[in-house]
């Protein structure tokens, strides 16, 4: 059985290169979201492997919807990416949870890297 992930990004375009980039290095899409609020609902239902979130998203940003998932599994595996290098949002992202940071635009070798990273 290969590894599940869940896509949140509020843009339905970075879904879909996201979607693209990992369904071709043979990673099961198991759904998506497209807001924070969404994406913890979907999580509960899904119980994906591993988590990509975004950071900034109406309704529910992704460092509050790292900190919800994380309530209800201890264990989520949670990767955040963000247009925006801010040193500020990467450090409050990995201390409420998350396993890395990437940035946008995606290059394909460093989301592959790691997804593979936060699956060990």
């Amino acid at each position: 059985m290969s590894d599940t992930i869940m896509i949140v990004d509020d843009a339905a375009f970075m879904r879909m290169m996201l979607k693209d980039i990992l369904t071709k290095n043979g990673f099961d899409v198991v759904g998506e979201a497209e807001n924070g609020a969404m994406a913890v609902e979907k999580y509960k239902d899904l119980q994906p492997n591993l988590t990509i979130m975004d950071i900034t998203m109406p309704e529910m940003d992704g460092l509050q919807a790292v900190k919800e998932i994380r309530k209800i599994d201890a264990k989520a595996r949670i990767i955040m990416c963000s247009a925006m290098g801010q040193q500020s949002m990467v450090i409050e992202a990995i201390q409420s949870g998350a396993k890395d940071f990437v940035v946008k635009p995606f290059q394909a070798e460093r989301v592959v890297e790691a997804v593979m990273k936060a699956l060990k």
